[in-house]
């Protein structure tokens, strides 16, 4: 099941949030601070453990001081011109993500709208790329996970509710 929520996803209690993290994984601006800042130090310290993460890649930590369990760090692509890869690697985030929280037995996860903000990535591309993704892995893989997709912005919201009127609103 899938559904989308306007809200910030540092309130959002599940198994899983989903950073979209830079590479360094220690912290940034946009909702990969905002995670940072609402799980408290520890986040970082066990975040310098992990040496980073490329882009496209996933990786998992624990969330702290967050209502989620854990927090799922994934790169999104920096927004070029679209004839860089950015499609696959914003594919692979969402996928690789899944596969993570399939490993772990998680059964709900949140993503942000990964690489939409200063990454740059057109956001109503990146909303097909995830939802895409996502009914792939459903098919592919594992359809038991419960995803939302939490859109801090009116016009991210706005465009999941267009493009896939059928996915389920909450209001959590």
């Amino acid at each position: 099941m899938k559904k989308s929520v306007k809200g910030n996803i540092v309130e959002i209690s599940v198994d899983a949030i989903v950073n979209a993290a830079n590479t360094t994984l220690l912290g940034g601006g946009g909702v990969d601070g905002a995670i940072h800042k609402a799980a408290g130090i520890q986040l970082l310290e066990e975040c310098k453990l992990l040496n980073g993460c490329p882009t496209g890649e996933a990786r998992i930590t624990k969330a702290y001081n967050l209502p989620a369990k854990f927090v799922i760090h994934t790169v999104g692509p920096i927004w070029i011109d679209g004839t860089h890869g950015e499609e696959e690697l914003l594919a692979n985030c969402y996928w690789n993500s899944l596969l993570l929280a399939k490993e772990y037995g998680l059964k709900c996860i949140s993503f942000p709208n990964i690489s939409t903000g200063s990454y740059g990535f057109p956001k109503i591309d990146a909303a097909h790329i995830a939802l895409n993704t996502v009914v792939k892995f459903f098919i592919e893989v594992d359809n038991s996970l419960e995803v939302t997709f939490v859109c801090f912005d009116q016009v991210n919201y706005n465009i999941y509710k267009e493009i896939c009127p059928t996915i389920t609103e909450s209001n959590y």
